[in-house]
């Protein structure tokens, strides 16, 4: 991966709303090339709760600063993962994230545990 590359989560007011994007969470993305709305949809998911967004990919939904998934789809894995950095009232801004996976699955772990029972509705 190439610099840091920063994106926007849309459309969790579809599932959550912003109760899985505390600043800081890290969060799951995963290449939906199934998907037929866009054949470049990435989406964002959680363990145990499922869809909670989609990677912004069009320029009235991508924040300024924020690439759009189509232009991070070829520099990233089919599963990565995201850091929240902070919100506003209708967009996600997230940093995308290197690392060790498994450093990054024990983190999301401990957010579900920790983070109480929005997600068991």
């Amino acid at each position: 991966m190439e610099g840091e590359m920063f994106v926007t989560v849309t459309g969790f007011a579809n599932y959550y709303g912003k109760k899985p994007f505390s600043i800081g969470n890290v969060l799951i993305c995963e290449k939906d090339p199934s998907n037929k709305y866009d054949s470049e949809a990435i989406l964002v998911r959680l363990p145990i709760v499922g869809v909670v967004g989609y990677i912004a990919n069009s320029i009235y939904s991508t924040a300024g600063g924020t690439m759009s998934a189509g232009r991070i789809y070829d520099k990233v894995e089919d599963r990565f993962y995201i850091r929240v950095l902070f919100t506003t009232q209708s967009k996600i801004i997230c940093r995308v994230e290197s690392g060790d996976i498994k450093d990054f699955e024990i983190e999301i772990q401990n957010q579900l545990m920790t983070g109480g029972d929005w997600f068991q509705r």
